[in-house]
This record gives C-alpha cells, structure tokens and sequence, in this order.
C-alpha cells in the first residue's frame, strides 16, 4: 500500500524541494495542511538521495529511511537544454511503502511517472512552466498534489487509475501483482491445489494444462499424473511449473508408511492451538468413529521424530493404547503437518565413499558388474528419487545396495 507520493525538484538557489505530496506532510511539513502531522520520514537526510547526482539520475532507484520502517522508490530524472538555469532540469516523482511491502509491483509506477511526465517537460515545458513564472498554455491542468493524491487514492483502493491530465495527457497505471520464478518441479513431487480447481479452469486453458489439473488429487506424484493424463513428463512439469506461478498449487513429498518426519517450530502453534489450528487437523484428518480430542492430535503431532518411520509411529501409538488408523487418516495427517509448517520431511540418502572418492578425481565409471543404482550414490539424491525415476521400492533399492560390488563398509545411509 502507498503511504506516500511526492514531486520533488532541484532549485538553483534552493536546492532539492518537495513541490508536491499526498497527503500533505508525508515527506516534509505542510503548511497547507489542515492538521499538523509528521513527516514519515526526515527528508533532510535523505534529499540527497531523492535529488541526486547526475550519475545516479535517470535510473530506478530505492532508498531505506534510516529507521528501517518506510523506502523510497523513485526514478530521478535530469533533463539536459540550455534553456535551463545550470543547463539542467532535474525532478522525482517518487512513492513511499512501508519497508515490509513487496516493491517489485511499484517499481513500474515510479518508471511510468519518470516517463510521462519527462516526456511531458520535453514536449512542452509542463513541469518548468508552471513554477514562478504563471501557467500560461496551462490553465486547464490538474494541479500536481491534487493528481498525487488521485494517483494515491487509485492505486491503493483499486490497483488501477487513468487520469486526464490536460487536453493532450493521461495517467493509465495498472498495479500487476509480482510472481517469483517457482521452483523446479521434479517427478517425485505431489502437486496439491491450494484453490478449488472446479472453480476456476477455462475452456481457453491449454488441453495440456486441462488434462494435468483433472489428475491433481494431493496423493498422485507429477510421474503418476503425466501416465495418468496421457502426456510426457516434461509437459506434465511445465504444466504445473504454470500453476505454481500462479501460486494456486503447492509442492510435497510422496507418502511412504517408510518415511521419517521431525517437527519443526510451527509445532509450537499447533500445541497452542493457535488460530484453531487443531480444530481444522480434527475436521481434515478425522474418520470411522468421530472426532479425534484436541489432547490426541496434538501427542500425534509433537510425537514424530527424524529416526522414526510413520510406520514405526503407528505402533507407538497403538502400544500408548490408541489406536490411531482407527481415528486419523495418517497420510492426511501428515500432509496436514507438512503445510502448516509443523513437520518437515527426513530424506533418506546413499552415500559410496568409492563413488565420491572417484567423482572427486574425475575418474567416476561404472563398477564392474555395477547397476543404474551407482549414480544415486554420492549423497545427493534421495531415495524419493531413486523410486520415482528407477521404478522400484524402498526395499527393492535396499536389496540392490547390498549386492552392489563395492568394498565392505562402502556404503551409508544418511538421513537428513
């Protein structure tokens, strides 16, 4: 949200200047203002980084308030004539946000201002002319504070404005949510929708995109779904590597009962409580014979540790005299745990000292008599991997390591 816009200007004789605000008094005090407030920030610390030297200008630029609570974005702009005092026109039209506040959406309002009204000065002197010296072919403007304070107003309550500024100008500006580059969608990765698809889907989406979002039901991976929706794996990735942008999916890990899952801080939130946090594990988890107590859900949850499978969690419960398969759905319950942050996934890995000692010197082949398994092991690769892209189990690659052919003690499983 904007807190602030200005216009500043360079003045011969009086240095850098706020012309205009909205509100009133955001950068320096206003005496046009009907109550007294005070400026967000101290602009006579940072002038000289809103109006700055000429090899700082014309280019996009962000300045912290030295409180660390509000930044600066801005586009200073110096226009070189002779027809200038100094030779030089120098002026930012800059915003202020909070210093929390994503600035990538704004960025391009701070460069669009720079453009426009640049233009503007070039074409016909809009900014110069009407400072100290009348308006002249410039009666009808708007006056600048009052275009700040619309621009302000727009932005902030509908994410758009488009404002005539004379017979000949208009300020179009949309606000386009920014949307990082997502991450890397592997063939082991279970896509879960984080909106009702139903919903939102469009005959216009591409038959790919229609036949990978029809597959997605928070238990297949991306290798299942791109069999099941009859197309290659690459696409089935591009296709949710889409959705992901978009942030309408989330990523986890296939469900093993031969997992291992830790907690992790956001455990602390979900024994408390929190939001009703084990209010809404009761209603997403729960079956068979009715709801399962706050007091269970919340042992359940705290319980998991690195060295213990799910399955060895099962019968640790049941020894404690519940049993949970009769109650809790496990797989939802962990699923559950892993997006709210409570738990976190222990992969397990193959480490071959051979292997990595080989890698190291650049002398890594095959083993003799070796199998596909050898280049899993050098600790990268999970064993997730290993089962999406060999096809076996987690005892069927148990059973392969014991019988590749390297020295005794060579291999380790780690799990981290």
């Amino acid at each position: 949200m904007i807190q602030g816009i200005f216009y500043a200007r360079f003045f011969p004789q009086e240095g850098p200047k706020i012309v205009a605000q909205s509100p009133p008094g955001c950068i320096t005090p206003s005496e046009t203002a009907l109550t007294t407030r005070q400026p967000l920030i101290d602009f006579d610390v940072l002038h000289e980084y809103i109006i700055p030297r000429q090899a700082f200008c014309n280019r996009y630029v962000t300045i912290n308030s030295p409180d660390g609570k509000y930044t600066v974005l801005g586009y200073p702009v110096v226009i070189a004539h002779t027809k200038y005092l100094r030779n030089e026109f120098i002026f930012n039209f800059g915003i202020l946000i909070e210093a929390d506040v994503d600035q990538a959406p704004y960025e391009g309002v701070v460069r669009y201002l720079a453009a426009t009204f640049s233009e503007m000065e070039k074409q016909n002197e809009y900014l110069s002319q009407g400072e100290g010296d009348g308006l002249r072919n410039h009666e009808a403007r708007r006056p600048i504070e009052s275009l700040l304070e619309i621009v302000k107003e727009d932005l902030n309550n509908y994410g758009e404005c488009m404002i005539p500024v004379d017979e000949a100008n208009t300020i179009n500006m949309k606000l386009f949510p920014h949307h990082r580059t997502p991450t890397a969608v592997e063939g082991w990765h279970v896509p879960v929708a984080k909106v009702k698809f139903a919903e939102i889907v469009d005959p216009t989406w591409d038959l790919t995109l229609q036949k990978v979002v029809a597959k997605i039901d928070g238990v297949s991976d991306v290798r299942r779904i791109a069999h099941a929706a009859s197309v290659s794996l690459d696409l089935a990735k591009s296709a949710l590597r889409h959705l992901l942008y978009y942030d309408t999916i989330l990523l986890i890990d296939i469900f093993f009962f031969s997992s291992c899952y830790a907690p992790r801080p956001g455990v602390h939130d979900f024994i408390c409580n929190v939001d009703g946090i084990v209010d809404e594990c009761a209603g997403y988890v729960s079956h068979g014979r009715g709801r399962v107590s706050n007091y269970h859900l919340v042992k359940l949850m705290s319980s998991f540790a690195p060295s213990k499978s799910v399955k060895e969690w099962i019968v640790a419960s049941q020894e404690a005299g519940f049993d949970v398969l009769n109650y809790v759905d496990v797989r939802r319950f962990v699923q559950f745990g892993i997006i709210k942050g409570c738990l976190y996934r222990v992969h397990k890995y193959v480490l071959s000292k051979q292997h990595l000692a080989a890698l190291a010197s650049g002398e890594s082949r095959p083993v003799p008599g070796g199998d596909s398994l050898q280049k899993y092991t050098d600790g990268s690769h999970h064993f997730d991997q290993i089962i999406t892209e060999q096809n076996l189990t987690n005892d069927e690659i148990m059973d392969k390591l014991k019988v590749l052919p390297v020295p005794k003690g060579d291999l380790t499983v780690l799990y981290r």
